[in-house]
This record gives structure tokens, C-alpha cells and sequence, in this order.
């Protein structure tokens, strides 16, 4: 039984502690082998990772996953019992992929019991949420002793790719909130030693805290990156324009997370930092995950995580390199909610260019999906939107979609679409939550709506920003015609 399942619920006293205490038992309990504080499901995703150069294992091992996958939630998921038949038939893993149906956040809000697997307990349940910058939250359930086993076994490996090693010390700036920034004379930084993670403050991107940022990569000498580009890209664009080489030459390598990234962005980096940009492409439900290579931008899904497909508009499959269609996932190893054929709403079209890179990878040109977008905190401060979905406020769980709106430095309305009125108490729980997470920097009104219009193109956009954003440090992007 992993420690890490055990100990997670008490993550957030461990973050607010001071840093005396993360410093004393963070570095005991990094010194805890692998195996007590991942479990022996970890080394098992660790021995599949070692043999994916084996192409002839990689694609019968793949075949394996998804037809186990797939006889287990039609057997044991009541939402996906009318497809017995097509089991009993044989049919190919393949063939039994194609004959399930799309299947969208909207529907596993509407009766989430009809997705759980009828043979996994409650024990067996582990909660999560999907984060805000998706624009519909969500509750789902991952399988307790595996799902984080995998997850780190995967992470572990992309930090062995990008050359971390045991002992080096990673600058992270992930939407983590460090207790006491907000203060007048509060430390911007927090240093985990079981990560060895040194946390920024990503509510602090203006130029006036730049110097005390300075002062602790001074002193902590991170050789390694792990960061949201929007909140990474005004430290890089501060440094640009006040060279600091003692700092920036000892990076070595940059890993990117979670948001849309933009050449700009990369060319920047790559400038200021001169190492590979490295990114990384999953998300909550843990359904599919990518990553690019130092020497290949394209992202390469891990075969033996999941499934990945594209589909157009009309739910069609798309086979062609090129075209533009939604990514579906369908996730191994989660016995007690398995998503399958599960609509991501982000974009990305096949790679026409031959794979040397990861032979038997499926490989993708960029990702289209969540837009980089920020709020005004009321002293001018940018928070990335990110940010605050990263918190994964759990009032907003029921909730069928939401979106931000600002006119005014410092407040916002948050906009909920949803059947029932939130309570007072959750209402009152949810402003206080984003009002800490920005660090007090924002206020937030929930309103309860009927309806969120979707843009012109067919998008939720998860913030309608009124506010001219562009003549702030660290401004989000645009879209071609301007606006937010």
C-alpha cells in the first residue's frame, strides 16, 4: 500500500506549514525508497516504460491494455452494459472501441454512478476534480493505490528524459500558493525538499517583485524548470531585459505544463534560458498524456497510459495527418471509473512527418486547448486563470460550466451554469478560496446563470476579459482580432 495515497489528504497542512517544518519532515520523508511511497504497482508502470523501445511487446502489450480495459467497464459499468453482445461476438479491440459511443463531461455529470464500475468499493475510490481551466468542472473517481503509482512513474521518467537527476533542485511556478507572499514583508518562495521543488509565487509576475524572485534563485540555485508558461514567460521577459547569467546559464532544461504554448513562448525561453523546452500534455482524468522529446517539439502519446484518437466535428474518426479534430482518450489502470472514448474539447492534428523520434508513439503537431487568460488583481497584479483552476475548488464539482468576467482591476463575477443555486455557505467558501488563492488580490461574485454563450467559433471561453490587459507585464494571449 503506497504512502503516498495515505499521507495526499494531508498535503495542504503540509504546504501552510512554515518552512522549518516542510525543511524537517519533507527531507525525512524523501529519504523513503520508491517502493514504500509509491507501492508495487509503481515499479510494475516503471518495467512497462523500460520496455517501450521493444516495438513488437510495445504494440501487443498496447492491444492487451485496451481490450482489458474494455471488456472490464463493459462487463462491471452499467453505462456501457448494452455493448455485451458485441463482446460476446469476438470482436477485435479494435472493432470494440469503435462500436462505443463519444462521451462528454456533460453526461458523466448528469449520473456519474452510472460510470463507476459495480465490482470496486468505495475503498477502492479516490476523488478528484477536474480543474477549472477546462470550463467544466468535474468530479470523477481514479483507483486508490494506482492511479498516482502511474502517474508518477510517467512524471519520474519524463524528468530522467529532460536529465533531472536525484540531487538537483527544480524551480516550479504551478499555480502553487505560497503561504505569507500576500504579506508586505511575506517570503515569495516555499522550498519542498521532498520534490526538492522551489515554489514562486504565480500571483507575483510584475516587475516590482522580480528582484526578491532573483534573490531566491540566487539562493537556491535551481538547475531544472517545471512551470505554467504564463507564469514562467514574464520572469524570462524580466531577466531579458536584466541579464542575470549566474541564474539562467546553470538552467538545463525547461518543462512546460498544462496550458496552451506558443512558439513566442518557446523562442523566448530558448533565449533567455538557452536549453531544451520540453513539453507536456495530460490532464485530471488521467485518460492520455504526451510529451515531447529535446530535440522534437511534436508531442508523443505513451501507448501503454491510454488510447488516443481524433475525431471532427461530427464525432467521425480522423485518420489523416493534417486535419484538425478533438482528442478522445480512453485511460488504462483505473478499474473504478474507466473512461472510454472520453471528448477532451482539446485539438490537434496527426503529424505527417515520419516518427524516428518514439517509433510506435502516435504523434501530434501542437495542441490546441486551454487559452492562456488572466485576471487583474486590484494592485495590477496578473493572475493567471490557470492558477485559479488549479485549485479545483470543490463547490464548483456540480456545476455544468463557468466563466469569469472582469471590467475592474481587483473584481471579477464568476459566472455558474448550473440546475440548483449554490448555497450561501459554498458561495461564500468559493470568493474566499479565489480571494486567497490570488493572494488578495481579487474579489469574486458568484452568480448563478442559465446560460453561457459559446464565441463565435464554437468555444467556451472561461474568461470574458474587459479590461485592456496588454499594458500589464505578463499580458495573456490575444486572439488575431484582439480581444481576450
Amino acid at each position: 500500500m503506497p504512502i503516498e495515497d495515505m499521507v495526499h489528504p494531508f498535503l495542504k497542512f503540509y504546504t501552510a506549514a512554515p518552512q522549518w517544518i516542510k525543511s524537517s519532515i519533507g527531507q525525512l520523508y524523501s529519504l523513503a525508497p520508491a517502493s514504500l511511497r509509491y507501492g508495487a504497482k509503481y515499479h510494475e508502470f516503471v518495467g512497462e516504460i523500460a520496455r517501450s523501445g521493444d516495438l513488437a511487446w510495445l504494440s501487443r502489450r498496447a492491444d492487451e491494455k485496451l481490450m482489458e480495459t474494455l471488456r472490464w467497464a463493459i462487463e462491471t459499468v452499467p453505462a456501457n452494459a448494452a455493448l455485451k453482445p458485441a463482446l460476446a461476438r469476438g470482436d477485435s479491440a479494435a472493432a470494440l472501441l469503435a462500436a462505443f459511443p463519444l462521451l462528454t463531461k456533460e453526461e458523466i455529470k448528469a449520473d456519474t454512478g452510472r460510470y463507476l464500475s459495480t465490482r470496486m468499493g468505495p475503498e477502492t475510490h479516490l476523488m478528484a476534480f477536474t480543474g477549472g481551466s477546462t470550463s467544466v468542472p468535474m468530479r470523477l473517481y481514479l483507483e486508490k493505490y494506482v492511479s498516482r503509482s502511474k502517474d508518477f512513474a510517467y512524471n519520474s521518467t519524463f524528468d530522467e528524459i529532460a536529465g533531472v537527476g536525484r540531487n538537483d533542485i527544480i524551480l516550479a511556478l504551478r499555480g502553487r500558493t505560497v503561504p505569507g507572499a500576500g504579506r508586505p514583508d511575506g517570503a515569495l518562495w516555499m522550498f519542498d525538499p521532498i520534490k526538492r521543488y522551489l515554489h514562486l509565487s504565480s500571483d507575483h509576475l510584475e516587475p516590482a517583485y522580480m528582484p526578491r524572485y532573483v534573490e531566491a534563485l540566487r539562493k537556491w540555485k535551481p538547475a531544472f524548470i517545471h512551470a505554467f508558461p504564463s507564469a514562467l514567460v514574464p520572469l524570462a521577459r524580466w531577466l531579458k531585459a536584466n541579464p542575470a547569467p549566474d541564474i539562467t546559464a546553470r538552467i538545463r532544461a525547461i518543462q512546460l505544463f498544462s496550458e496552451n504554448i506558443y512558439d513566442y513562448q518557446v523562442d523566448l525561453l530558448k533565449e533567455v534560458f538557452g536549453c531544451p523546452v520540453l513539453l507536456d500534455y495530460g490532464h485530471s482524468e488521467r485518460a492520455v498524456k504526451a510529451i515531447s522529446a529535446p530535440d522534437d517539439a511534436r508531442y508523443f502519446f505513451w501507448p501503454l497510459y491510454g488510447k488516443v484518437e481524433l475525431v471532427d466535428t461530427a464525432g467521425r474518426s480522423i485518420d489523416t495527418p493534417g486535419v484538425l479534430g478533438e482528442i478522445v482518450a480512453t485511460g488504462f489502470d483505473n478499474r473504478v471509473m474507466p473512461l472510454i472514448r472520453y471528448r477532451t474539447g482539446d485539438l490537434a492534428m496527426w503529424s505527417a512527418a515520419p516518427n524516428h523520434t518514439r517509433p510506435g508513439f502516435a504523434v501530434v503537431e501542437r495542441i490546441e486547448g486551454r487559452l492562456q487568460e488572466f485576471l487583474v488583481c486590484h494592485d495590477h497584479r496578473l493572475v493567471s486563470i490557470c492558477t485559479i483552476g488549479a485549485a479545483h475548488f470543490e463547490q464548483l464539482a456540480s456545476a455544468d460550466r463557468m466563466q469569469f468576467e472582469q471590467t475592474a482591476p481587483g473584481k471579477a463575477t464568476l459566472k455558474v451554469l448550473s440546475n440548483a443555486e449554490l448555497t450561501k455557505s459554498a458561495r461564500d467558501a468559493l470568493a474566499a478560496g479565489i480571494h486567497a488563492k490570488t493572494q488578495g488580490g481579487l474579489s469574486v461574485e458568484i452568480v448563478r446563470v442559465d446560460e453561457i454563450r459559446r464565441s463565435v467559433s464554437g468555444k467556451h471561453k472561461l474568461l470574458l476579459q474587459h479590461l485592456d490587459i496588454s499594458t500589464y507585464l505578463g499580458a495573456a494571449h490575444l486572439d488575431s482580432d484582439g480581444t481576450a
